[in-house]
């Protein structure tokens, strides 16, 4: 690992434009053009830091096997993903929550639920601790179609403003957890760059203690 720069992993996506104004209101001088780029390695030319770009799903993979030294990845990846780093800043940005929803009227009085999510660990979890047999079915996307074509009884995804739901004539049955975007944190790069990175997490913690007085 380069000491004198530190590597961070951005997710490409919804949070990236959060996490940009953010990183700002931290003190990170980041170029007008940032948002913008196509890129997927950007170096600063005004501090000694290097971005790489990432699906969401990945930005805990390249942090826990050293190719980020940090990064900014949703509860959600982290719960699912279960990667070795360490979870240092709840950043507060991106909020959204993790619910069951199915189509109006379902029902949960029959055994053997067929439930589709992108998050099986995560929903395997919740329904096991619910002492509930459920047979989950692992989707990539699209996850609304799976009550509507008889594919699952219900779902288990992320919901921001309950418009996709709604759309597709579904509805939102149990709230599971609420879920934001952290700062995460190498291991081994926390022990080699720790004066740099606690310099680092400091600034983010009063980036998001304004966010927060700010909204409210």
């Amino acid at each position: 690992m380069n000491e004198s720069v530190i590597t961070v992993a951005m997710p490409k996506g919804r949070i990236f434009g959060d996490a940009c104004r953010l990183l700002r209101d931290a003190g990170f001088d980041l170029p007008a053009t940032f948002e913008s780029t196509r890129k997927l390695i950007l170096d600063l030319a005004s501090e000694p830091f290097r971005f790489i770009l990432a699906k969401p799903v990945d930005v805990p993979t390249y942090v826990e096997y050293g190719a980020a030294d940090i990064g900014i990845a949703g509860k959600d990846v982290l719960l699912e993903s279960g990667r070795d780093v360490y979870e240092m800043v709840d950043l507060g940005i991106s909020k959204c929550h993790m619910a069951v929803a199915g189509l109006p009227g379902h029902s949960r009085n029959h055994p053997f639920l067929k439930i589709a999510t992108k998050y099986p660990n995560i929903a395997s979890d919740f329904y096991r601790r619910r002492g509930e047999q459920v047979d989950l079915i692992a989707l990539n996307g699209s996850i609304e179609l799976a009550p509507l074509v008889g594919l699952a009884d219900a779902i288990v995804d992320i919901v921001s403003t309950g418009q996709t739901l709604r759309e597709n004539g579904l509805v939102e049955i149990e709230k599971l957890m609420d879920v934001s975007s952290r700062l995460i944190v190498n291991p081994v790069s926390y022990r080699l760059k720790k004066p740099v990175i606690d310099g680092i997490v400091e600034k983010m913690i009063r980036a998001t203690e304004g966010t927060k007085v700010g909204m409210d």
